[in-house]
């Protein structure tokens, strides 16, 4: 029994926490606030302590004895853990005194502080990460391909409804937030940006208690949005907010800032690939900066439909946001890993890497419109001979598509992202 109401949408992620319950005492799920952990861990839950400080009672009871508070009958879900660090090592203790599994559930939407924590709990509490909706979880992809299909060369010829420019722009918009599932790109851009607004009134500062400049950390997100999807250096942000911003930030401010909002986990730095292991090409080792979903950039720059279509550039960076953050949650969920490809010095990139656990890869060019098709064939085909261990699959996710194809020469895959799923 669950304590979770009707209307509950699956999300992948159930699959993982079944199984880790199973395996560990406790398990941590960690990821953005509002990304459905507290909701998600209730269909795991027989029961739940809410630690936060909108209910001073419980949290003062649990701040004098942990013990009254911490009971009932397992899986038991601690909501908000990190604003009493002592939960930690308490939970961890409990699994130390008795081997049952599937005794607790951790969430928080912020790291801990540095040195509240006595052990790292290994072996005892398991993290899990989580993070907004992908397309097939809400719905908005039919998920006749998978990433295993592509390993595997199984992947059928089929056609698929071709999304429109604004349905997209929508997409992206309204983002993988649970809540907004159902709700137009206005309804839901006023979200995000309400979103934005408590992050930079509320937890920039409260995450560790260091009073940090509103204004800054606004024109760094900003700059951020401005720089989705690329390769932006602290250096290019520092830069970018200078230009065009009416103050300026500098280095340690940068990287402060940046290290609070992976703590919130806001930020997802998708890492570099070398498939050549003994090169000595120069292989970019810088990572691709993300937000953790793509309407935050939008709501950042207040762009909607018609801004969107009047810079088809930024369009792209950000519908290359939206397939790699989809791409990330399947890889994930694989227990896989998503990175990025550039050499310094032709400059030959591919978008996105997947990896499988068993270290084999494929290839994908992220393409808006079929324009681009031809480019990215050449991309992939020329990172193909270019690399001493060959891609398992070479793919083209594109965004106006109307089919699931695998060219006859090359063996790359075409396909729209509302055909993909794990």
């Amino acid at each position: 029994m669950s304590l979770i109401n009707e209307g509950y949408k699956e999300r992948l992620i159930d699959k993982q926490i079944d199984e880790y319950l199973k395996i560990f005492g406790a398990i941590s799920i960690v990821g953005p606030k509002w990304c459905g952990k507290t909701w998600t861990s209730l269909a795991h839950s027989n029961t739940v302590k809410y630690i936060n400080t909108d209910d001073k009672k419980m949290l003062k009871l649990a701040q004098m004895d942990i013990e009254q508070v911490l009971n009932g009958e397992p899986p038991i879900l601690i909501d908000e853990w990190q604003l009493l660090p002592s939960i930690w090592d308490y939970v961890r203790r409990k699994c130390d005194e008795d081997k049952t599994s599937g005794k607790y559930i951790l969430t928080g939407s912020a790291t801990e502080k540095e040195g509240t924590i006595s052990h790292s709990g290994a072996g005892r509490i398991c993290k899990i990460d989580m993070y907004t909706m992908s397309l097939y979880e809400s719905g908005d992809s039919n998920g006749i391909v998978t990433l295993t299909d592509l390993f595997n060369n199984k992947v059928k010829n089929s056609p698929v409804q071709m999304l429109k420019l604004e349905d997209i722009a929508n997409l992206i918009i309204r983002g993988g937030w649970p809540q907004n599932i159902g709700k137009t790109a206005k309804e839901s851009q006023i979200i995000a940006k309400s979103y934005i607004r408590d992050i930079l009134d509320k937890d920039i500062n409260e995450i560790d208690g260091v009073k940090r400049d509103k204004n800054k950390m606004e024109m760094l997100l900003k700059s951020l949005a401005r720089n989705e999807s690329t390769l932006a250096s602290n250096e290019t942000l520092i830069k970018d907010v200078i230009e065009n911003e009416y103050d300026s930030i500098n280095k340690d401010t940068v990287g402060d800032y940046l290290n609070v909002l992976d703590k919130l986990h806001l930020l997802e730095n998708q890492k570099a690939f070398n498939p050549n292991i003994r090169s000595r090409d120069n292989i970019g080792k810088s990572s691709k900066r993300h937000f953790t979903d793509p309407s935050l950039a939008c709501a950042l720059l207040n762009l909607n439909f018609e801004k969107l279509i009047n810079d088809l550039n930024t369009f792209g960076f950000l519908f290359e946001a939206l397939v790699e953050r989809d791409l990330r949650i399947y890889s994930n969920y694989n227990n896989g890993e998503l990175r990025h490809y550039r050499n310094n010095v032709s400059g030959l990139e591919v978008d996105a890497i997947v990896l499988n656990e068993d270290g084999e890869y494929g290839a994908i060019e992220i393409k808006l419109g079929a324009n681009e098709i031809e480019d990215a064939t050449n991309t992939l085909l020329k990172f193909y001979e270019k690399s001493d261990k060959k891609p398992k699959f070479m793919c083209i996710i594109c965004g106006l598509w109307d089919s699931v194809v695998q060219d006859p020469e090359t063996g790359i895959y075409i396909l729209p992202i509302t055909a993909l799923k794990p």
